[in-house]
């Protein structure tokens, strides 16, 4: 029996790189986003992990699916799949790492040795579509 990691996040584009985070303890870069909490819209759920994560204030109503990728989970067993949903949308404020992220980074498509297994899929896409 599959199990299946249920995670949103916010791709940010600038110059090319999107923006990523290094969790406190983690060797690989996440994009930015997390889990929802019971009762959570994925808008809801992905603007508290952001201002969680990052110290800025998504704008609701500038929020777009972007799609929705998975691959087996970075440090969990095999057949343990993570299935992000992303979305793209402008903030407010100054990013800042908080919470549990140590640092943010841009990377470009080259660095993708950098990320973990979704991710690359993102990354892959991403360049794909000429955003990367």
């Amino acid at each position: 029996m599959t199990k299946l990691i249920d995670k949103l996040a916010w791709i940010e584009i600038q110059d090319g790189k999107i923006l990523s985070t290094l969790s406190k303890g983690k060797k690989l870069f996440y994009i930015p986003g997390g889990k929802r909490e019971a009762g959570e819209s994925d808008h809801e759920a992905l603007i508290r992990e952001i201002k969680e994560e990052l110290s800025v204030d998504l704008h609701p109503e500038s929020l777009r699916y972007l799609g929705t990728f998975e691959a087996q989970a970075d440090g969990k067993d095999e057949g343990v799949l993570v299935r992000m949903t992303c979305y793209t949308g402008s903030y407010k404020g100054e990013l800042q790492p908080d919470h549990e992220i140590e640092k943010i980074v841009w990377l470009d498509y080259l660095e993708k040795e950098k990320i973990a297994p979704v991710d690359k899929i993102i990354f892959d896409y991403l360049n794909f579509k000429g955003l990367l």
